[in-house]
């Protein structure tokens, strides 16, 4: 028997989305690269920022982050940059004196030594022409201290919370060291870790504090952010740390936030055993922990656009005209935003963003326990996510209509988004998306042309074919598979029915033509709806006459249970339809139905000029013989004994055997009465008095048999079989048949 459940329609789009599935599944593993899925998820995590970013001032007032910003109006009221050191020291003193702030993190590197007070010219008149003069030289050495910038910087730097900056290159031909400045002190030095369990950037080079500034500061922290920069030019993450010469360094944000904390050490946190790769996963500073990556970068927790940090012009501070209640308590950033200084950043909310703010951000974070932990068995939820997403779709997106597939696409991705926005917000771990929405997407834009485009195109051809046929359902269910169904002629084993209307003669002649048209109508549409409901096929109307089949073109191997269910049908509906046609004037109409299966010849038959779908074949002669014998025993349905015993769980009343017309061989015909386990106990007595009766008949025990049928004739005086077997008995009896009779009736006529 064909399967009809997945089509090889279906199974060509299901191969072809698997195939749509595997090259992510691979890129999932890391065994093959798709650089559109990274950009992708860049996006995603760049649109999740946004969209959850607060769009308000950061205010955590027990860490306040405040930036003071050399920005356009402290250069014009200032001066250009660089400013002198005594000028900045004087910035911390007031500071850390008047503003009593925290913690002072320099987004800025102090390379060269600050000449601009003219001590060096000072110092050489010194040697020279006035190398003899007492008095200059005694008043020389008097202002000396205060000539010295950078030692008035160091001096202001010194036992205060202050981490200055400085900047580690990474290309080749950055290796050389600016002057001879030694490297600022490291996080950790050699020995103290395992080089080869920290993922961190090697740099190659460096660009460092003077060594006094250097010296008096508590700590330092690199500031430079493009070492983990994605492709296109965005900063999404920072590196923690870097190596340099074995020796294991800070960022700034990170050193910053150690002052604050008071946490002078870092422990790393790894995850992973000594026989695989160690991989960082954490970094504890003391009860904070800051997850990080293969690569001990953080996820800069970004609060929105420029602005979410409180800012402070450098000039209002050096005029003592800055709030106090802004910088109390404060963690500090001192950096700038003026365009010609060029420290502006792209990053996922916004372009041209301060790399001082990048910082302050990154300190929020480690402050408030805020970063983002990307999860370090991303990509077997990955693939698990994919493997779910796509089999769902591959074998659900096929099987559905438009709208359903279109609604359940819809669920998928909305579950994978709320999932994951939920993961993001409440758990704090920025899970990959992009490539799950990715899938869901072309799955669904692969299935829904495919469907339109192909599965239609056989479906519009199909119902070209059979759409006049059979019922629109099974067009539907045989666009599953249309190369299965043609018109082309073939042997099957099917069920042919045949309807006609008793004395549809004198019907026609008492209506007018009007009249019978529409009676024809009223009559012909509900009979086809109940053909057409148990799975029939219209083969053809001949006036008032119906001819229908099962089991083609749509294969059914219930086809004679399904033909006999219509037939009941079709004479209930005929009754109820009674009423309607007396209240329009119309005589009640009556049918007879004959059911015959067997082998038959079914395709598309005719001439050049004209083909229809149809069968041939004696089985359905035989089917329209019995047709005709209805009114010849007083039934309604007549099914032959082929009918009846392909639907062996229902009740018959044997009819006769007989020999129709270009018959030489009998069969048995029977009324089928209903399903045996609803008949009633009084109904199947009856039937089985029957069946001992026709058994006398055929004996030919002639007075026996006719006792039989007359004791069944006062059981069901209306029934006319009963009063047809008496008067045939009767005539056997004053004409017995031949010696070799077989007990069937043969019929001389149509």
């Amino acid at each position: 028997m064909k399967k009809p459940a997945f089509s090889r329609l279906h199974t060509i789009r299901i191969l072809l989305s698997l195939l749509l599935t595997l090259p992510l599944l691979l890129n999932a593993l890391d065994m093959l690269q798709l650089g559109f899925v990274a950009r992708l998820e860049n996006y995603a995590y760049d649109r999740r920022l946004q969209l959850t970013t607060p769009d308000r001032l950061y205010a955590n007032r027990d860490r306040p982050i405040v930036i003071v910003d050399i920005d356009e109006k402290s250069l014009q009221e200032q001066g250009h940059w660089p400013w002198p050191r005594n000028k900045l020291a004087h910035l911390v003193d007031l500071l850390f004196d008047r503003y009593k702030i925290d913690a002072l993190g320099f987004d800025i590197v102090f390379a060269e030594p600050d000449e601009s007070s003219g001590i060096k010219i000072l110092e050489q008149l010194a040697q020279g022409p006035l190398r003899e003069n007492a008095a200059y030289n005694n008043a020389l050495a008097k202002v000396r201290p205060g000539l010295d910038y950078d030692q008035v910087l160091a001096d202001s730097l010194k036992d205060r919370r202050v981490a200055l900056g400085f900047s580690f290159h990474h290309e080749e031909e950055q290796v050389a060291k600016v002057g001879s400045l030694p490297p600022p002190p490291p996080l950790q030095t050699k020995g103290a870790f395992e080089p080869r369990h920290i993922g961190a950037p090697v740099a190659t080079g460096f660009t460092a504090n003077l060594p006094q500034l250097q010296t008096n500061s508590m700590a330092a922290g690199f500031f430079d952010l493009s070492s983990l920069q994605d492709p296109d030019g965005l900063i999404r993450r920072v590196p923690l740390l870097q190596l340099y010469d074995g020796e294991l360094y800070e960022t700034l944000g990170l050193a910053l936030a150690r002052l604050a904390l008071r946490e002078p050490t870092i422990k790393p946190d790894y995850q992973g055993d000594e026989k695989s790769a160690l991989t960082m996963e954490y970094i504890k500073l003391g009860k904070h922990i800051i997850p990080v990556d293969g690569d001990v970068g953080a996820l800069v927790p970004y609060r929105g656009r420029q602005g979410r940090f409180a800012y402070v012009s450098a000039s209002d501070v050096l005029q003592g005209k800055a709030s106090p209640e802004i910088l109390r308590g404060a963690i500090v950033l001192v950096g700038t935003t003026a365009a010609g200084l060029n420290d502006l950043r792209n990053t996922p909310t916004q372009e041209n963003y301060p790399g001082v703010e990048v910082h302050a951000n990154l300190v929020a974070g480690i402050v408030d326990g805020g970063i983002k932990a990307p999860l370090p068995t991303a990509y077997i939820f990955e693939f698990c996510s994919l493997l779910v997403v796509g089999l769902l779709l591959t074998f659900a997106l096929p099987a559905l209509t438009p709208v359903w597939a279109t609604l359940l696409s819809l669920v998928v991705v909305a579950c994978v988004l709320g999932f994951n926005l939920s993961w993001w917000l409440f758990a704090d771990q920025a899970l990959p998306v992009a490539s799950v929405l990715w899938l869901a997407a072309i799955l669904y834009t692969f299935h829904m042309p495919y469907g339109y485009l192909i599965e239609s195109r056989g479906k519009r051809l199909l119902s070209g074919l059979f759409g006049q046929y059979v019922p629109p359902e099974l067009v539907d269910e045989m666009a599953k598979d249309p190369g299965a169904y043609s018109l082309a002629g073939e042997s099957r084993e099917l069920t042919v029915l045949f309807s006609d209307v008793r004395g549809f003669t004198t019907i026609s002649e008492g209506l007018d033509p009007t009249q019978l048209t529409e009676l024809m109508n009223e009559f012909l549409t509900p009979m086809t709806q109940v053909i057409h409901q148990h799975r029939g096929t219209i083969d053809k109307y001949m006036g008032d006459a119906i001819m229908a089949f099962w089991g083609a073109p749509l294969h059914d191997a219930q086809h004679a249970r399904h033909a006999l269910l219509a037939a009941l049908d079709m004479v209930a509906r005929l009754e109820s339809l009674q009423d309607r046609f007396k209240s329009k004037g119309w005589p009640p109409i009556r049918i007879g139905v004959g059911l015959n299966s067997g082998e038959m010849t079914v395709g598309n038959m005719g001439s050049k000029f004209r083909l229809a779908y149809t069968v041939m074949g004696d089985a359905v002669n035989l089917g329209s013989r019995l047709e005709g014998l209805t009114k010849e025993y007083g039934v309604q349905i007549i099914v032959s004994e082929f009918t009846r015993a392909a639907v062996p769980d229902f009740a018959f009343r044997e009819l006769d055997c007989v020999r129709v017309k270009g018959k030489a061989r009998p069969v048995g015909i029977y009324e089928p009465i209903g399903p045996a386990e609803q008949c009633a106990a009084g109904l199947l007595a009856e039937i089985a008095l029957h069946d001992a009766a026709l058994l006398v008949y055929r004996a030919q025990d002639w007075p026996l048999a006719a006792e039989k049928f007359r004791q069944l004739q006062g059981l069901d005086p209306q029934r006319y079989l009963y009063e047809m077997y008496g008067k045939r008995i009767a005539y056997f009896q004053d004409h017995p048949p031949d010696a070799d009779w077989d007990g069937a009736f043969t019929f001389t006529t149509k």
